[in-house]
């Protein structure tokens, strides 16, 4: 494998149906991604299930990706986040689904692909999550992390949604500028 084929490079060569490039890129993707989900999930079973469904989902909208968007991995990892949730949200049908928002934001914060990714970035997070209010932190932690609805957080903390939707900023804001001094 040539190391030097990106993310993006290979992205493209999916949308052409090439499937060397999709072994490739589920290689080099499919652990982080797989992450994603099982911390959504919480089961090893059902994230492998998902996994699949979300490379599916990868190799036919391969063509709809846009670099001026975002990071492939970005991409990818929303497309797995979203699918993740779906899952949740088909087993609690009384909950009404959120329109995509700011919660695609915490997956540009690090602004790394996956191969990127290294201690010291981990660490700068670890810290500016520190540094957060604790009230901010665990919003942002409880809708990113554990993949709760902003109806659930609305719920389990007895506030309305308009909110829960201003706290979530409110830390996605905090956490960017703190990671970008970092």
């Amino acid at each position: 494998m040539n190391t030097e084929i990106t993310l993006e490079s290979l992205l493209v060569q999916v949308s052409g149906g090439d499937r060397s490039a999709f072994k490739t890129l589920y290689e080099r993707s499919s652990a982080k991604l797989f992450g994603v989900v099982l911390r959504i999930l919480k089961n090893k079973q059902k994230s492998e299930d998902v996994l699949q469904d979300v490379f599916l989902k990868i190799w036919q909208k391969a063509g709809s990706y846009d670099p001026a968007q975002g990071r492939p991995i970005t991409w990818m990892a929303t497309i797995a986040r979203n699918r993740a949730i779906d899952v949740i949200r088909a087993t609690r049908p009384e909950q009404t689904v959120d329109e995509p928002g700011d919660e695609e934001e915490i997956f540009r914060l690090g602004g790394q692909d996956a191969e990127q990714l290294d201690v010291a970035e981990l660490e700068s997070l670890r810290f500016c999550l520190g540094e957060m209010k604790e009230d901010d932190r665990n919003y942002v932690l409880l809708a990113y992390y554990e993949g709760f609805s902003r109806e659930e957080l609305a719920e389990r903390f007895d506030s309305p949604i308009g909110t829960i939707k201003t706290r979530l900023r409110r830390g996605l804001i905090a956490l960017r500028t703190c990671l970008e001094t970092a």
